[in-house]
């Protein structure tokens, strides 16, 4: 009898390994070299002549929506960021290869995250075949080189499980929260201002952020459950003091608001799923 492989779901995904989540070490680890990934918060000003903030932000949002319609892994996107970034603190880049750049940072994102990576030719579609695979993986070299092939960075996503594993919450309600807050982190990642905050920061203050937007301490049993206690559980994992959580909190906050008040469709997006739109071609738009 022929077996049947077209059932179940498309990829098997391994349980969370209780060694990682549990284990101390890790996350001191985590936090210990989380610096060595961070870029330079003032690499417009110092290295880029050409390329400016509202171009970084284009091409973040063109990167999120092409991890969003291939349904890639959230951590793809992230560590893309990453690496955009930390290549322009290093290179000087003209604005017609910033698109470029974006794609070569989410092929070599997927590799390292996805089980199925994106594909060159696939990337190049996206671009509306402004660039040639050929450009992509020459530049793939260039990025890897310039990184010194140090490409496990630290992003924020890294800390969410651990954070969640340490907090005594219910599992729908830690995936609701993750969920929320995996939006917050992205929000983050396509906007300059957050630069200058480590990974750890920004997942523990996405973390307040999704609980205070949800009211979840309506819904929890304990009245200790509140945003305060929250921060000062951060605070013990974390060893981020809560005032500065806050400040970063606050400062997501406000970027949603003006991010929803320019473009009203969004505002769902940081409490229900929404359908991603199809990439549009950067090169059409008139930096």
């Amino acid at each position: 009898m022929d077996l049947l492989c077209c059932e179940g779901p498309r990829f098997r995904f391994a349980y969370k390994d209780p060694a990682i989540l549990k284990d101390d070490r890790v996350l001191t680890n985590l936090l210990a070299c989380e610096e060595r990934y961070l870029p330079s918060c003032n690499y417009f000003k110092i290295v880029q002549t050409e390329v400016e903030p509202h171009m970084r932000k284009l091409v973040a949002t063109w990167m999120l929506e092409v991890c969003e319609e291939e349904r890639c892994e959230e951590e793809v996107f992230a560590l893309s960021m990453n690496y955009l970034d930390r290549i322009l603190s290093l290179l000087p880049v003209k604005k017609f290869q910033l698109q470029l750049l974006g794609a070569v940072c989410m092929f070599i994102a997927s590799k390292m995250k996805e089980t199925s990576p994106l594909t060159a030719e696939k990337l190049c579609i996206y671009t509306d075949n402004s660039i040639t695979t050929e450009e992509l993986l020459d530049w793939e070299l260039l990025v890897l080189g310039k990184l010194k092939w140090d490409v496990s960075a630290v992003t924020p996503h890294d800390f969410l499980d651990q954070i969640f594993s340490r907090l005594p919450l219910d599992r729908s309600t830690l995936d609701v929260l993750r969920k929320h807050a995996s939006t917050f982190i992205a929000l983050c990642c396509t906007d300059d201002k957050f630069l200058l905050y480590t990974p750890s920061m920004l997942a523990a203050a996405s973390v307040c952020a999704a609980f205070t937007g949800l009211g979840i301490s309506s819904h929890v049993s304990s009245r200790s459950w509140t945003a305060t206690h929250l921060a000062s559980l951060l605070h013990a994992i974390t060893n981020i003091e809560p005032e500065c959580l806050r400040s970063c909190q606050d400062l997501m906050e406000e970027v949603l608001h003006l991010s929803v008040k320019a473009d009203p469709t969004r505002g769902k997006e940081a409490h229900t799923p929404s359908t991603p739109s199809t990439p549009t071609d950067l090169q059409e738009i008139q930096f």
